[in-house]
């Protein structure tokens, strides 16, 4: 693997002298819910003297959902990688992996953070192969046109696959056996036909002769620690063969991308960044996006992680630093941060022209790209990023959305989704966020004066959200049946008239279908006879409906027993047309389907068009 490593050794001749340094790599590691993306991050930062935790058990359910950054310095890289480079090192600093929620704030970041990405991992599960995060990841890779490897993840779950702790793949694949091998070429063969429809041409990295040409994979298992430092030193070998000019790209006034605003003790407000472009001093001016558009303040103070910390896992591991050079982590003090949106641009802006500059793409950042319709749900995040996606998701399923905010719900919110003039739309959908102190109380239990779906999940909330609407319309439909007038045929019973007329009470059978207080009823050959008032059974109860089999003392406004309406008398339950046409999109018994029919044909004797 060495031939990664040796193209930079004249970078500072020629077209190169007027860029600065190089910088280290920024990293996007990408891949399906549970297909191992966070296990292969956690091992990163596992490597060296300074191991740290795995982050995994303090993500909402084992999933990355808010963007973190974890450096890896040269030393531990060429450490790792010694066996693979032949002992020669990298001439990158060090490695920035950026952990992302999703596809879709990597997008965001990208689009909004300067080419926050320089080149991705993909985490393909070597089980499972490619499913739609993935596919979706490609496309977005693909389209953004940054370079990538792929890591076949999970070898361990081959059966008969032996893995060993630090143990590179070329190795590994030396001392599997060959009935081993031939379930891995299978898996292996069929991932390559997965990628081949999507357009990508993958090889085992190790029999790669043109990077140009092929996409490299890394068989690996992240579980174990084996086949990791093969994906290091193919990652940073590609990153130094083919982003020479974009790392040495670093001079210019300094740009980060904003991943949180937080209230720290004893520093008050403070935004942690990536910084991926030039330097950062104490004192700078600079230029962020709020929600009203840019405004500027200058930096008190800034701290990086220390060692190997991720940096929101760093707790009280943060050491000071006058200065900071791309590409890094840092967390900022400075006045005025509290309406600072996260997922945006902090800009440098030390000169006038770099703040006018500043100031007019951060108005652009302050507008968020979510297409917004007249009708629609309310959609809320503690991010821009984290709004996109939601938005993302939402326009999948074609739901609309009235209103895309970031920060905690206020009254606005509610009263905004209460005006929605489609039942299914009248919720608050909200990304890591929850009410202000003002309407939190009013988001939950019985005395909630609007529906609100939260969680710090993309896919719970999308979830919850199309199991709310699924009942939502059931109740709605429910609500239509009781007032929809359903198809009814009646018997007049012999011997069971027990008033004449005001109103009219006989004894009547229901042969098939329904009846319900308030109906209209007709003799066969579509004669009016009345309205119902009221239905009685056997037992004296009153009920408002009665069904198939059941005998009812029924009381008919209308008619007089002996000029209207005789004992033997058999009645359809008179339908509007208006009715007919919904009672033929519900799922009716065949019955009433028959009774249905029944009355539609007396009726069009009369009108042709009746219930179409």
């Amino acid at each position: 693997m060495a031939e990664h490593t040796d193209s930079n050794d004249d970078a500072t001749s020629g077209s190169d002298q007027n860029l600065g340094w190089q910088r280290q790599p920024i990293v996007s590691v990408l891949g399906h819910v549970d297909h191992g993306k966070t296990s292969v991050l956690d091992h990163f930062r596992s490597l060296g003297s300074e191991r740290q935790a795995s982050v995994m058990d303090r993500e909402a359910g084992g999933i990355t959902q808010h963007i973190g950054a974890t450096e890896v310095p040269a030393s531990i890289l060429n450490e790792t990688c010694a066996e693979m480079t032949g002992g020669k090192d990298f001439n990158s600093p060090g490695l920035l992996f950026i952990d992302t929620p999703g596809h879709q704030s990597f997008t965001s970041l990208r689009s909004r953070g300067g080419a926050l990405a320089d080149i991705a991992i993909l985490v393909v599960d070597v089980m499972e192969g490619l499913q739609p995060q993935t596919i979706e990841s490609l496309r977005i890779l693909r389209d953004k046109k940054t370079p990538f490897v792929v890591a076949a993840n999970k070898v361990d779950r081959i059966h008969g696959w032996m893995t060993k702790s630090g143990r590179s793949f070329i190795k590994s694949w030396t001392e599997q056996r060959d009935d081993v091998k031939q379930l891995f070429e299978e898996r292996y063969w069929k991932l390559l036909g997965q990628f081949s429809e999507h357009g990508f041409n993958i090889e085992r990295y190790d029999k790669i002769r043109d990077f140009k040409s092929n996409l490299a994979m890394v068989p690996c298992s992240a579980k174990d620690g084996e086949g990791l430092q093969d994906l290091l030193t193919v990652t940073v070998g590609l990153a130094e063969r083919f982003l020479e000019e974009r790392l040495r790209d670093t001079l210019g006034d300094g740009e980060a991308t904003v991943l949180e605003m937080k209230d720290e003790r004893g520093l008050g407000k403070t935004v942690d960044v990536i910084l991926n472009r030039g330097e950062l001093n104490v004192g700078d001016s600079i230029t962020l996006v709020g929600n009203n558009g840019p405004f500027t303040t200058h930096i008190k103070g800034m701290f990086r992680p220390k060692g190997m910390s991720e940096m929101r896992d760093a707790g009280d591991r943060w050491e000071a630093c006058e200065s900071a050079v791309a590409a890094c982590g840092l967390k900022i003090v400075a006045p005025g941060l509290e309406n600072v949106l996260a997922g945006t641009t902090l800009r440098q802006t030390n000169s006038e022209e770099a703040k006018e500059n500043a100031d007019e793409a951060a108005r652009k950042e302050a507008t968020i790209s979510v297409g917004i319709s007249e009708e629609g749900v309310v959609i809320k995040a503690d991010t821009v990023g984290g709004l996109e996606a939601l938005a993302f998701e939402l326009d999948k399923l074609e739901i609309p959305i009235r209103m895309a905010t970031v920060g905690p719900v206020n009254k606005r919110d509610i009263i905004t989704a209460q005006c929605a003039e489609d039942p299914l739309n009248q919720v608050i959908l909200g990304f890591s966020v929850k009410g202000n102190s003002e309407v939190q109380p009013k988001l939950t239990g019985n005395d909630a004066e609007i529906k609100f779906i939260c969680a710090d999940i993309i896919y719970r909330i999308i979830e919850e959200f199309e199991v709310w609407r699924e009942e939502t319309q059931a109740s709605i439909e429910a609500a239509a049946r009781e007032n929809l007038v359903y198809p009814g045929h009646l018997l007049y019973l012999e011997d069971h008239t027990f008033r004449n007329k005001g109103p009219a009470i006989v004894g009547m059978r229901v042969l098939g279908g329904r009846v319900h207080i308030g109906q209209k009823i007709m003799k066969l050959d579509g004669t009016p006879i009345g309205q119902i008032k009221s239905l009685r059974t056997r037992g004296s109860e009153d009920v408002k409906e009665g069904r198939q089999g059941e005998e009812l003392a029924v009381a008919v406004m209308g008619p007089t027993v002996g000029r209207h309406i005789e004992e033997g008398d058999e009645f359809w339950v008179d339908i509007p047309a208006s009715h007919a046409k919904r009672l033929r999109k519900l799922d009716l018994t065949p019955i009433e389907e028959e009774i249905l029919e029944q009355i539609t044909l007396l009726h069009r004797k009369n009108d042709h068009f009746w219930g179409r």
